[in-house]
């Protein structure tokens, strides 16, 4: 499971930074589905890190509200994995 939470984080974090750089380059953009599917499936935490560094969907509301709560599910989850000797 360690591994899967890793790589869907680091795979969401690029996807952010692509989707920042395309927005920049004003091209073709990615969904904002695809990029809150990803954070709820368990990149969460990338996308937050997304969020930050690349200075991406900040303005939007609804960005903070649902990758915070992405971020929430996902901790408790890691947290219990770990906690049950899962992780």
């Amino acid at each position: 499971m360690t591994i899967y939470y890793a790589v869907l984080t680091v795979a969401t974090f690029l996807v952010w930074g692509f989707d920042k750089y395309r927005a920049k380059m004003n091209h073709w953009r990615v969904p904002e589905r695809a990029l809150f599917t990803l954070a709820f499936v368990g990149g969460a935490f990338g996308a937050l890190a997304g969020m930050y560094l690349f200075r991406h969907k900040t303005r939007k509301t609804h960005f903070w509200i649902l990758i915070g709560l992405a971020c929430v599910i996902h901790a408790g989850i890691i947290i219990w994995l770990f906690s049950n000797g899962r992780g």
